[in-house]
């Protein structure tokens, strides 16, 4: 044979093979696919995954069986009445054995989707963890907070805000001086920049919605208390101080969300007094503005480091403090530290006296501590050099006190108060309005366990001894109320906004919880045609909200008002 045939038979042989092998892959492959889709057709039955996996097997069922049959167009032979057309017993094996091997089948898938459709249930809870919780933030226009960071150097007669408002509001890092803090966590925090801190905690809460019908209540970041600050101290007429609140309030009436339930669903923080927003008259001598006098303030929840007793529209929450840890492990390090922490003073005072207050108790206080220099340990805040605006100097004193003395100052409350909980010093009052009746979300309702209460009149009238009522304390009592005292730090501080803690609810968190039952209950009045507030005289404010009622009490001495134009 010549070699140009036999060279070309050798390639006819080659392409035969190339053809062949290329065939019997495409029927190999179409043989696949065809059993695949046979199986899936008619050997699966799909009907049972739409049927909880409650319900009896199908094997138990001949009723679902049939349904599922004639589902899948599947001729149900009636032989019960027919003998000519009921089938062999060879062909009922069949049957019977065919849909035991779907029963089978499907058990085996069932299995292999069980850890998708729990992963999807646990999908479902997540998003279901936030009914009820939902909340609105509106975009206001920068002027109303932003902008007003910008001019930190405006928001302070006396001191240049700018460092504090660093770190989202919570001001310079502290380090840990004298080792008196941990070496994170501790920031030199403004005592009036809560309205910072809170917004940029609420940029990080768990359930926001862009969405306001899905929305249980509507925050408005307004930044009321930099906004007064500007106005405070100077010839501002009343007309300036008032600008910006009437400008808000009138924004959020044109808005949608406001007419849903004309703002009783609202809030916003206010980070000074109540005082600086309750101006009684329009007087351009008179102090602050009319924030929480406007009609429309008269409907949000407004919240405040001080309410007013007297008022139904505002809340307390917690002065900031200066630890605002990042993780559960902080918040524990520090508790253990100021359970182990020795004391040295019975109890101390820091602050100064305030003579032109005919009311004020506070020179008497710092008269009786001078007077047990063994047992009391004073700090007095006066001159250029305040001690008491430094973190470190407070700290040391509180930590290595027993009790906190913390007398009314200019309004009934203290960030004192604040600070001495966090370093474990049982705090004294002398008025129930510096805190019983405030913090109503964030403090036991019962003051004996975390607190000592001595009638300022008492004080005034010299008819009690501080450091001979506080010596009686028996020490297992003090030493179960330190701890309680130790046990209230997460709910008192403000963590840091970068990060979320786990175990522990703090001020911010209470607060949210707050807000949103009083919300759901206000809307269940709307629903009802009802108005809670009509209930009680708004002059009993305190007493309806702290025990709800407003039968005669024995604090009822505290909160006689004397004088409205100030309070």
């Amino acid at each position: 044979m010549f070699p140009r045939k036999r060279l070309w038979l050798r390639r006819r042989r080659m392409d035969n093979s190339i053809v062949t092998r290329s065939r019997n892959k495409f029927w190999f492959l179409f043989s696949v696919l065809f059993v695949f889709w046979y199986l899936l057709v008619y050997r699966v039955d799909w009907f049972p995954l739409s049927i909880s996996r409650s319900q009896p097997s199908f094997a138990d069922s001949d009723s679902i069986r049939e349904t599922n049959l004639q589902e899948e167009n599947v001729s149900v032979i009636p032989y019960a009445n027919d003998v000519s057309s009921k089938p062999d017993e060879n062909s009922v094996n069949n049957i019977l054995s065919t849909e035991n091997d779907v029963i089978a089948d499907f058990e085996g898938l069932q299995r292999e989707l069980e850890p998708l459709i729990l992963s999807q249930d646990d999908e479902r809870k997540e998003v279901d963890s936030c009914k009820g919780r939902y909340i609105y933030v509106h975009d206001l226009p920068s002027r109303f907070n932003d902008d007003l960071l910008k001019q930190c150097k405006l928001l302070d007669k006396w001191s240049d805000m700018c460092h504090y408002l660093d770190n989202m509001g919570l001001g310079s890092r502290l380090g840990n001086p004298q080792r008196l803090f941990l070496t994170s966590g501790w920031f030199e925090t403004h005592q009036f920049s809560l309205e910072v801190v809170f917004h940029n905690r609420m940029k990080q809460y768990g359930c926001l919605t862009n969405d306001s019908s899905h929305a249980t209540a509507i925050f408005v970041p307004y930044y009321s208390g930099l906004d007064i600050a500007r106005y405070l101290w100077g010839r501002y007429n009343v007309s300036v101080r008032d600008w910006d609140s009437r400008d808000l309030v009138k924004w959020l009436r044109e808005k949608p969300e406001w007419s849903v339930m004309d703002g009783k669903d609202h809030f916003l923080v206010a980070g000074r007094i109540t005082w600086d927003f309750r101006r009684a008259v329009d007087d351009d001598s008179s102090w602050g503005n009319k924030l929480m006098f406007l009609p429309e303030s008269q409907n949000m929840t407004m919240l405040t480091i001080e309410s007013s007793p007297w008022h139904r529209n505002d809340f307390a929450i917690p002065y900031p403090t200066y630890f605002h840890p990042s993780s559960d492990n902080e918040v524990v390090q520090w508790q253990n530290k100021m359970r182990r922490q020795k004391r040295r003073a019975l109890f101390c005072f820091a602050g100064a006296p305030r003579p032109n207050m005919e009311d004020s108790i506070r020179s008497e206080i710092m008269e009786q501590c001078s007077a047990s220099r063994q047992k009391c340990r004073l700090l007095e805040c006066k001159n250029d050099k305040n001690k008491c605006m430094k973190p470190v100097h407070v700290m040391k004193l509180f930590q290595n006190s027993v009790f906190c003395l913390q007398p009314s100052g200019d309004s009934f409350t203290r960030r004192s108060t604040f600070d001495s909980i966090l370093a474990g010093c049982i705090p004294v009052f002398f008025s129930p309005g510096s805190a019983y009746v405030q913090y109503l979300w964030h403090l036991p309702k019962d003051y004996t366990t975390y607190s000592v209460l001595i009638p300022e009149d008492d004080v005034k009238q010299k008819k009690s001894k501080i450091d001979k009522i506080l010596s009686q304390i028996p020490g297992n009592k003090i030493s179960a109320m330190r701890e309680e005292v130790i046990k209230l730090i997460p709910k008192v501080i403000y963590n840091d906004p970068r990060s979320r803690l786990k175990t522990f609810q703090d001020a911010f968190d209470l607060t949210i919880k707050g807000v949103l039952d009083r919300v759901e209950t206000l809307r269940k009045e709307v629903r009802e045609g009802r108005n809670s507030s009509s209930d009680f005289d708004e002059e009993n404010s305190w007493k309806y909200y702290t025990f709800g009622n407003t039968k005669e009490h024995e604090w009822d001495n505290f909160f006689r008002r004397t004088n409205r134009v100030r309070y």
